[in-house]
């Protein structure tokens, strides 16, 4: 009994340097190029110095278009803080209903569309939608998150990483 106890004793203390351990280290985005529709260029370094949210999404993804009042929203909210907002069209979406979508409802924040799959496999081949990373200013992931989550949640993260 008393070896068991002492194997958990150790297992929980390697558990808690590994946590302590970690610190602030935040994994770096991946470096990758985006286009949006009007054909700007940019890339993940050009993102630092604003707090981003690089959501995968998809025009036949129920739960992405249900994200998108949201998404509208905590642009307009934070946008002047320096909250951004790339969204990234899967490969199998076809260009044109992604700029139909995007014109029809009025999006303010930047879109792209992943033709040739290389944003979703540089940031971890990525084949769910929604899926999002809340980047901070660093251009570190803060955050991922996949389909659903809590608002309050999110805002707060967001606003956080605004301060700081």
């Amino acid at each position: 009994m008393k070896k068991i106890a002492f194997i958990v004793v150790v297992i929980a203390a390697a558990i808690g340097l590994a946590i302590w351990g970690m610190g602030d280290s935040r994994a770096e985005a991946p470096e990758v190029s985006f286009t949006d529709l009007q054909g700007k260029k940019f890339t993940t370094s050009d993102l630092r110095g604003k707090v981003v949210l690089v959501k995968f999404w998809a025009t036949d993804c129920t739960t992405c278009v249900a994200q998108m009042p949201d998404n509208i929203k905590n642009h307009q909210q934070y946008a002047d803080q320096g909250f951004d907002i790339i969204a990234v069209a899967m490969k199998h979406d076809p260009l044109d209903y992604v700029k139909n979508f995007t014109s029809s409802r009025d999006l303010p924040f930047t879109v792209v569309s992943d033709s040739d799959g290389q944003i979703s496999k540089a940031f971890g081949d990525i084949r769910l939608t929604p899926t999002a990373f809340l980047l901070d200013k660093q251009g570190r992931i803060i955050k991922r998150y996949l389909g659903n989550y809590d608002k309050q949640e999110f805002t707060q993260t967001v606003e956080k990483a605004l301060a700081s």
